[in-house]
Order: C-alpha cells, then structure tokens, then sequence
C-alpha cells in the first residue's frame, strides 16, 4: 500500500458545490486478498465469503496454491501478483517466466479465471528497471503457453505521477514508465494503479476537504484547462494516471484501479464511518467512470481482511472490510 506524495493535490479546495453519486453494479469491483496475518480464515472459506457478498473480482499478491486451489470454478476474476522477490529472476530470462507460468499459472487456468498478472506492485528503486524486461518475458512465455488472454501489467504507486494537480497535468514521475505505457499500449493490457485519496487527505487536511475525499456531498473541484469538474478526489487521481498515461504516448491505456481504501481505526481520520462512506461510496460510483473517462472503471478495495501483522504505522492493520472471524469491520453492501 503506497504512501502516496500528494503534495500538488493541495490545491484541490477550488469551490463548493453539489455532490452527485452515480450508481454502479457490483462487477466493476473487486476487493484485494491480503495475507498478512495470523488469524484469517482458511481460503475455501474466503472464497465463500466473496460469493455470498457478490464479490466477483480478487487480487492476491504473491502465487498462493492455497488460494488459487479455492478460486477453482468460483466464477471470480484474478488479479495474481508475481510478488516483487520474483521480480529480477522474471526478467532475467524467458525459460524463467516460462517456469513461472507452468507453476503458478497452466495448472489453476481457466478453471481460475486470472485476468491479470502484475509484474510487480508499487516497485521503487533500482528494482524498477526489471519491470519492463519480467513483462515481456511473462507475455512471451504465456503466448507460447497459448495463454495470451491473460494480460501482463504491473501495480504502481501513485506518486510515480510527478504532478497531479490539475488532473489535466498529470505527467509520469519517472522515464521507465514511458516504457510500461508504450507496452501496454501494444499488448492491450490496462495499467494497474492503487489510488488512495486517504494517503492524500491525511497530507493535506487543510486544503482538501473530508467530505470530498470520501464522496460525500460538498467540495468539487474545476480543472480550468479541460473544463471538467470533479466531485470526488478519486475521480481526480485517476484522471491524473490518465493524463499521464496521454503524455507518455499510450492515450489508448486503460486504468484498473488496484488498491483503494480507507482505514477504519487507529490513525489519522481513520474511523469506522470515514471507511463506511468512502468504500461505500467507492462501490456506489465506479459504474459511472471519471469525469475524463465514462463508463464502468474496475476498482479493487484494499482489503478484504484486517491483518494483524502488517507493518508499519498501527493503521495499515486497519484496513480490511471485514475481521478474522468474517465478521464485517463496518456496514457494506455490495448488491
């Protein structure tokens, strides 16, 4: 989960006026599967519990045989994260991507509908520099696999956008990502981005507001250069990954936003209602689009469980939608 530099968001508080919430369906939402913890529930009872809230879309961040095993003939779409230990080997040759596929991959598919792979997620550092290399050799060894329709991404950060503020200048923070637009853009597969407009918020409360932070009626915000109008700073995030995405060459790029969410204790505006009206709100708007990009935006919630050993500060144990015991953190409802 990123700590996003939001420092040019500061100037969202532009003006005030009337917060509009556009209906969606459940099928533009997924909710991310995190494991840090000592108390989860076994994976065939969380799979389960995805079913019976109509969840209908997953992400799990390293190749968990566990997990994978139970999605079997769920009718649940994947997200499966590489994990960043498997970064450099993946990059380093075709015959190890090509190992990785026949492991993690050619045994569970199509009977787990994995949809995406993410080469990495929020990669920082010299690190960065295998993202494009394990992305090509995971595209050639799923092609000659003959499992091509499974697209190749990577998770980013959103401060790898240098400037988001307006949404309209959103331009990519550094060179290597010129390089990610461009294969994707040639692959057809969308960039996977974690969006928190928490991490924004708790940056810079006196300019941005609570209530347009957590798509609660009040503050919007004009972007005078493209003429468009926000009412919530998760559309303007997004709208800032595209931006991006244009000014690198690859305007055709789809977003899939995978990771957003608000912590319910334990930190700064962390609150059960704070999370209530932001995830809810989340659920409740994804079907609209961005106010650049209309239509159904597919979103995964961070996360579904509260996990007890996450590090760092005490809220990032504070994030999931639901406890250990599947008990639900707060009220949410997903159909």
């Amino acid at each position: 989960m990123a700590r996003q530099d939001v420092a040019s968001m500061s100037a969202v508080a532009l003006f005030i006026g009337a917060f509009v919430s556009v209906p969606t369906s459940v099928q533009s939402i997924g909710v991310c599967y995190g494991v840090i913890a000592n108390n989860l529930p076994p994976a065939n009872d969380v799979v389960q519990l995805y079913r019976s809230k109509g969840i209908t879309g997953m992400r799990i961040y390293f190749a968990d045989a566990k997990a994978l095993s139970a999605l079997r003939n769920s009718g649940i779409s994947l997200i499966l994260d590489v994990g960043n230990d498997q970064l450099a080997s993946l990059a380093a040759s075709t015959s190890n991507a090509a190992s990785w596929v026949q492991k993690n991959v050619r045994p569970y598919y199509p009977a787990v509908n994995i949809k995406y792979i993410a080469a990495g997620n929020e990669v920082q550092g010299g690190a960065t520099q295998s993202i494009v290399p394990a992305m090509r050799n995971l595209n050639a060894a799923l092609s000659a696999a003959g499992l091509g329709a499974i697209k190749v991404s990577t998770s980013i950060r959103f401060d790898e956008v240098a400037k988001s503020f307006p949404p309209s200048e959103g331009v990519f923070a550094n060179a290597y990502m010129t390089d990610v637009a461009r294969l994707l853009a040639s692959t057809g597969a969308p960039l996977l981005a974690n969006v928190y407009p928490y991490f924004a918020y708790k940056r810079d409360p006196q300019n941005i507001k609570l209530n347009y932070a957590t798509f609660r009626p009040g503050p919007t915000v004009r972007d005078d250069k493209n003429g468009l109008t926000y009412t919530c700073l998760f559309d303007a995030m997004v709208d800032a990954v595209v931006a991006a995405l244009e000014k690198a060459g690859a305007p055709g790029v789809r977003v899939v936003v995978s990771e957003s969410g608000w912590p319910s204790a334990s930190g700064f505006a962390a609150t059960a209602d704070n999370a209530r009206a932001y995830n809810q709100g989340l659920i409740d708007h994804v079907g609209g689009g961005t106010p650049k990009r209309r239509g159904a935006l597919e979103t995964y919630i961070f996360g579904m469980f509260n996990e007890n050993f996450k590090r760092g500060e005490l809220v990032e144990k504070h994030f999931g939608l639901f406890n250990p015991d599947k008990s639900p953190a707060y009220p949410i409802q997903f159909k």
